[in-house]
């Protein structure tokens, strides 16, 4: 078994020792977030890079709308090459940096351009490399705390995937409000019952596509991102991967259907929601053919190119992508696999590294 296949399967445990970490640090996280969590101007920004990044545009509307306050996702390489126009606003703000080795050289100036451009700002460092460069400059810093995810969601792989959903998971049970850690178990049996189904994955990856879409609304937008960036990243580029809303898809993006494109249309549990959704499915259907579109649903569907993700039907839109996402690294591992490739290296002349390398941080002038 490859360290990614081993990876993208141990999920449903580390998530639950995930949740146990966290109950374990309950005190100390509340201490640090309530204070900061009460101030009515504050600006929230979730942050990282690729991946990473999408666990922030994932939550950030959900967040939004759950805590009724400004929350925002913006990428580590927009902050480092646009300080002056993301931190303009002088307000207080809570950087939230999710990094899995917390070495790359934009997450790592992303924080200290928060903390020279802005006169009151905390940091929250969700990462999984205990010895990582974040962890250590944060740790024992009054204005920062760091949360440590399990030492096996440091993926040895190099697509992130353990390590991307724990984050993810840690963030939602911290941020926000009245949240059970007993969440945890309920997406960690849902994933479950995914993965023992991950053989119906398979006949896709031997269909021969060419393209593969991924719609998503709201949260599930940020997924669909995330899951184009799988399939590209396992594939190594050999298949074109696309994203966008149900809406947008129309307006233009709608051309990249072609007689070899699979859609993967994630619907929301959001009942006003999810109605656009399943326009959008049955668009699509009449398009390319209800054979070449797959619906990832946790509601009950009669539905025949379906996969239920069942015990999440009352789950928000947030969290229920840990369990969605995790078809979405299936069905990346078994293309990988049936292109030939090497889903730990899909890379081996080095085009493209799991930490990033090459990029120089400019001094920010005065």
């Amino acid at each position: 078994m490859t360290d990614t296949c081993q990876e993208v399967r141990q999920q449903p445990a580390v998530w639950r020792e995930t949740a146990a970490m966290l109950a374990s640090r309950s005190t100390s996280i509340k201490e640090f977030l309530e204070p900061i969590l009460a101030a009515p101007d504050l600006r929230i920004v979730l942050t990282g890079a690729g991946t990473s990044a999408f666990a922030g545009q994932i939550l950030a509307p959900a967040l939004s709308r759950s805590l009724r306050r400004r929350v925002e996702a913006i990428a580590t390489t927009d902050i480092v090459s646009n300080p002056q126009e993301i931190f303009a606003e002088d307000v207080p703000t809570l950087l939230v940096s999710f990094a899995r080795s917390g070495d790359s050289p934009e997450s790592v100036a992303a924080t200290e351009l928060a903390a020279s451009c802005l006169r009151s700002v905390h940091q929250l460092v969700i990462t999984c490399n205990a010895d990582g460069h974040l962890a250590r400059t944060h740790s024992g810093d009054p204005s920062a705390l760091v949360l440590l995810m399990p030492p096996a969601t440091n993926d040895r792989g190099f697509a992130m995937t353990s390590s991307f959903t724990s984050m993810l998971l840690t963030a939602w049970l911290v941020l926000a409000p009245d949240q059970d850690l007993q969440l945890a178990d309920q997406l960690a049996d849902a994933a479950e019952r995914v993965l023992a189904r991950a053989d119906e994955l398979t006949p896709y990856a031997e269909r021969g596509y060419e393209r593969i879409v991924y719609l998503g609304s709201g949260p599930l937008g940020g997924l669909a991102r995330e899951s184009a960036l799988k399939l590209l990243e396992l594939t190594a580029g050999e298949i074109v991967s696309y994203y966008d809303t149900p809406l947008g898809f129309r307006h233009g993006p709608k051309a990249v259907l072609e007689e070899r494109t699979l859609a993967v249309v994630y619907l929301s549990n959001d009942p006003y929601t999810r109605q656009y959704d399943q326009d959008i499915a049955t668009e699509l259907d009449a398009a390319i053919g209800a054979d070449n579109v797959l619906v990832v649903d946790a509601q009950p569907s009669d539905r025949d190119s379906i996969l239920q993700v069942e015990g999440v039907a009352d789950v928000n839109d947030a969290p229920l992508a840990l369990p969605y996402v995790v078809i979405a690294q299936l069905l990346a591992l078994r293309f990988s696999v049936a292109l030939g490739r090497t889903p730990d290296n899909p890379f081996p002349d080095g085009e493209v590294n799991r930490v990033v390398q090459g990029v120089t941080i400019h001094p920010l002038q005065p």
